[in-house]
């Protein structure tokens, strides 16, 4: 049987704080947090749904956990610029995690959402990168287009967080889903800092089972929707990006959002079962 159990790390690796395992499980850290403190989650067998909330100031999260063991680095410095600055604060955190009930992991929704993506290869899926962000700086990267929050009419810090890609025409971003799932409609939200911003008119997005869509935008700070053929993918890319003929050399993607369903396959009926 499925259970899972959250702990509080420090930079050494002691533990902090931790919890019984079990289907739903939360804790109550009053100690402020630390450079080096991480939040892990323990899963008795890899391959599960979860839904976390790793904190409280933060939208709960559909997470596909592909190992035993995954951890979440508490942000700071010039790393927390993208989040409320009531986020990671103070001396109480509430942290909590379930396992997805079965009627959410059969309902139709973004797959891309996952406001706890962070770089580096944490172990839980989405998982946005990209081949560049602006200045290696965390409010221009990839994980932004995937954290819920489409605020899009400036730039530079919370909550106007986006994709930036340093001016690069040969820019590209990378959605991996950890497992196969099936989309049927993306929902692209340029960022609309106008005048200072430029924005796209097209791009291409290429999937993982060898299809490609081209993508047509406008000038304008609402979602955009396009319908595509549905089909079964684990990852998918956007590349050749193309600029509006405009003076200014700054176009950025606030959200990228994949909408459908789990695939149909034997690991993901097990977790329906």
């Amino acid at each position: 049987m499925q259970s899972i159990k959250l702990k509080i790390l420090d930079a050494e690796g002691h533990t902090c704080m931790t919890c019984k395992e079990g289907e739903s499980v939360s804790l109550v850290y009053t100690g402020e947090y630390r450079s080096g403190d991480r939040i892990v989650l323990e899963c008795r067998e890899p391959g599960c749904f979860c839904v976390v909330q790793f904190e409280d100031t933060l939208t709960p999260a559909y997470v596909y956990v592909a190992q035993r063991e995954i951890s979440y680095q508490i942000p700071f410095g010039l790393d927390r610029i993208v989040f409320s600055p009531k986020a990671f604060t103070g001396a109480r955190h509430l942290v909590r995690a379930r396992l997805a009930r079965p009627d959410e992991t059969g309902c139709r929704r973004n797959l891309a959402l996952n406001p706890f993506d962070q770089h580096g290869d944490n172990g839980f899926f989405p998982h946005a990168i990209a081949n560049v962000e602006t200045r290696g700086e965390a409010v221009f990267a990839a994980y932004n287009a995937i954290d819920g929050i489409g605020e899009n009419a400036s730039h530079g810090e919370w909550p106007y967080q986006s994709w930036g890609i340093n001016r690069d025409p040969q820019a590209s971003w990378t959605l991996n889903f950890g497992r196969p799932v099936t989309v049927d409609e993306l929902r692209v939200t340029l960022r609309a800092d106008f005048p200072h911003d430029s924005w796209w008119t097209k791009g291409t997005v290429d999937f993982s089972d060898g299809s490609s869509e081209t993508l047509h935008f406008e000038k304008t700070a609402a979602p955009q929707s396009i319908p595509i053929a549905p089909r079964t993918v684990t990852c998918l890319t956007l590349h050749s990006l193309i600029k509006a003929d405009d003076s200014s050399p700054f176009p950025a993607l606030t959200q990228f959002e994949a909408w459908g369903r789990e695939a149909e396959t034997e690991d993901s009926q097990r977790q329906s079962d």
